[in-house]
């Protein structure tokens, strides 16, 4: 193994696990706080030029460690001002990070895997096949890498919220997920809010119960359908937790949080769950739970059977689920010049599984 491979890299340490690591080699735990102000606030990946260490402290830790966040292999800026990051990684890899700038908020949607292994029916990053988790420190990479191309500092923060939204289901990859987590809302890290850091599942009810008792945050369920037999062909992970137990893990996430809601992601597909009785459904499911719904016009991709519904029909479906008192939110289609809408968060990656072929030729043959 080579000394580069054998060094420790700092990125992947929260709070405690940077004390910890620092009470391992010796130091005292106030060394941890240094370090990642220098990270986070200040942007500093150098040891050598962390001045408030001692030399011999800084020449061990040049020996030992690295702070190393994932490369920027390429940037485009839709015309809406939406910034796509091709985010390098090992195995010629890559994930893709997308920035939303809007006038009170910026929004950054941070992948947690490489591919995904959900299979969800209606994603382009779902049809790739998964290839692996990403670390710690290639999560947090991401919104660091943004934060610095941003310029963002406590006097311009135009990095306001982080949503888990990008390639992969990240209560997959709770591990290295949950660092991240902490140092986006720690003040020696982004100090983000709570309620302004969201993870996104695909309905993962083990990983739903483990969040709420370890780090909060918000939630954002990516439901899209209001039926078991209709969600299960969308989301196939509704045939493992199906859609009452899914939601049963909801209200325990909210139990205790009297002004908490859990967002419901809902995207609408022409002539298959875009109707007038599927929203009156969707409204009766969700009746008591302290909720918002975010309905996503369906992006096509390539090798897709989809097809998005008419502006006519999502109006109609939002105000139906209005007019039963739920605040419901129909997301604008941003960055989809370059590829970056909602569901188009395709990367590079390795196609192991040739899912998106096999996808293909199956569209081909219904078609025929």
């Amino acid at each position: 193994m080579s000394d580069i491979a054998a060094k420790v890299n700092l990125m992947n340490f929260d709070r405690p696990q940077m004390e910890e690591f620092f009470l391992g080699i010796g130091e005292k735990k106030f060394r941890a706080h240094q370090m990642l102000r220098w990270i986070y606030h200040g942007g500093e990946t150098d040891f050598i030029k962390m001045t408030d260490f001692g030399k011999a402290l800084r020449q061990k830790l040049d020996g030992s460690c690295d702070v190393i966040a994932p490369a920027i292999q390429l940037e485009q800026t839709a015309l809406d001002g939406t910034t796509k990051w091709l985010i390098a990684l090992p195995g010629k890899n890559a994930v893709e990070t997308v920035y939303i700038p809007e006038p009170s908020r910026g929004t950054l949607c941070v992948s947690s895997q490489i591919g995904c292994a959900l299979n969800c029916s209606f994603c382009s990053t779902g049809a790739q096949g998964f290839n692996r988790n990403l670390s710690t420190a290639e999560i947090i990479g991401q919104v660091w890498q943004a934060a610095q191309r941003l310029k963002h500092g406590s006097q311009n923060r135009r990095l306001t919220n982080v949503v888990m939204m990008g390639m992969g289901e990240p209560l997959l990859n709770f591990d290295a997920v949950l660092p991240a987590l902490n140092l986006m809302r720690d003040d020696l890290g982004f100090g983000l809010a709570n309620k302004r850091v969201t993870v996104s599942t695909a309905g993962l009810v083990p990983g739903i119960d483990e969040l709420a008792e370890r780090c909060d945050v918000s939630l954002a369920v990516s439901l899209h359908a209001p039926t078991d037999a209709l969600r299960d062909q969308l989301v196939p992970l509704n045939k493992k937790y199906p859609i009452n137990t899914l939601l049963a893990a909801c209200l325990r996430f909210l139990k205790g949080k009297p002004r908490a809601t859990v967002t419901f992601e809902y995207t609408l597909i022409d002539g298959v769950n875009d109707q007038l009785e599927h929203a009156r459904d969707l409204a009766k499911l969700l009746r008591d739970i302290p909720s918002k719904i975010n309905l996503i016009p369906f992006n096509s991709f390539p090798g897709t059977k989809y097809k998005r519904p008419s502006d006519e029909a999502i109006k109609h479906f939002q105000t139906l689920l209005m007019r039963t008192g739920f605040m419901t939110t129909v997301r604008r289609t941003r960055g989809d010049d370059i590829d970056a809408a909602c569901g188009q968060l395709a990367g590079r990656v390795v196609d192991r599984t040739r899912r998106s072929a096999d996808i293909k030729r199956q569209n081909e043959g219904a078609a025929a």
